[in-house]
């Protein structure tokens, strides 16, 4: 069967009319210009609770989405470094830093505008909202964003190996270790990863005919590992078993995106900390990103396929 008679039939990631297809496409291709928006949205571990003062963590957590695909554990683990997250008795360092976050004068000034919620205005280094907003910035504009170079990032902010060895050493010590996953979810992850670069294609179910889709990468996936799902991704969603919401979770994971659960547009597999496998739109191919679903306004959930089962 064609990808287009897949496309009338329902086969692909939504059920759309022929007509339709063309205006999607188009719109598909201009809307990958595009960013996405993701990020790690690790869960703290009980070190982190214990650690972090419980003001200092939510600050960490709703500001790392200011850079796409920085984790908070990374600002977090700055403020533990320079201040004790705001503990140390004056906040003021020999070079003339000051504040929870140690930012020079200069410097802050820089990345401080526009005034972030909740910040001073005028913003100031020595309030943590304005200091943690403007350390995520920095560290954006250095490589963290897509963490496409994180130790860069974090270098930017003290120009010392051994700081951001420590950084990323702390930072590791905040996240709560993700679940394992079992056999059959690392057999679909492992297949799904193997596809990264194939080209995207409506209604494709693989390599044979030119390409996957979301749903048809999914399927695939999980048939590689012995377990039947629907084709379609509304279809998948539907078929579950559900995560409850704000459940940790587990690569293998599915994750589903639409403007409702009723009306579910795209899937992708949950593949690491902060990372899905997805085949994205028209003109891209199997790629692997960040993911954070508290920074996706059309995340409608997570399924978990091998948790249950349906063997052939």
């Amino acid at each position: 069967m064609s990808a287009l008679a897949k496309t009338a039939a329902g086969v692909g990631c939504t059920v759309l009319a022929l007509p339709l297809l063309a205006a999607l496409v188009v719109a598909a291709l201009i809307s990958s210009a595009i960013p996405s928006t993701g990020g790690a949205a690790a869960s703290p571990s009980k070190h982190a609770l214990a650690d972090i003062p419980r003001s200092m963590l939510a600050l960490y957590q709703r500001t790392a989405p200011e850079c796409r695909g920085l984790s908070w554990t990374i600002l977090a683990a700055i403020g533990k470094v320079e201040t004790d997250h705001g503990r140390h008795p004056t906040m003021i360092s020999s070079a003339g830093a000051v504040g929870p976050m140690q930012f020079l004068p200069s410097t802050f000034k820089q990345y401080s505008h526009p005034v972030p919620p909740g910040g001073k205005s005028p913003p100031t280094p020595w309030d943590p909202v304005d200091a943690v907003y403007a350390a995520a910035r920095m560290l954006c504009a250095n490589g963290a964003k897509d963490s496409r170079n994180l130790r860069s990032a974090i270098f930017s902010y003290n120009h010392a190996n051994w700081y951001v060895d420590k950084v990323l050493k702390i930072a590791a010590q905040y996240e709560a270790a993700a679940p394992a996953p079992n056999a059959a979810a690392s057999k679909a992850v492992t297949f799904a990863r193997a596809q990264l670069g194939q080209p995207y294609l409506w209604g494709g179910d693989g390599a044979g005919e030119g390409g996957f889709d979301c749903s048809g990468l999914t399927q695939a996936a999980y048939h590689k590992a012995g377990i039947n799902i629907p084709r379609v991704a509304q279809a998948q969603y539907t078929a579950g078993p559900h995560l409850p919401a704000k459940s940790p979770l587990t690569p293998g994971d599915l994750l589903f995106f639409g403007t409702s659960p009723a009306h579910i547009t795209h899937v992708g597999i949950y593949s690491a900390p902060g990372r899905m496998i997805d085949a994205p739109h028209p003109g891209a191919v199997v790629r692997e990103r960040a993911f954070d679903p508290t920074t996706r306004a059309d995340f409608q959930g997570a399924t978990r396929p091998a948790g249950q089962g349906h063997p052939r």
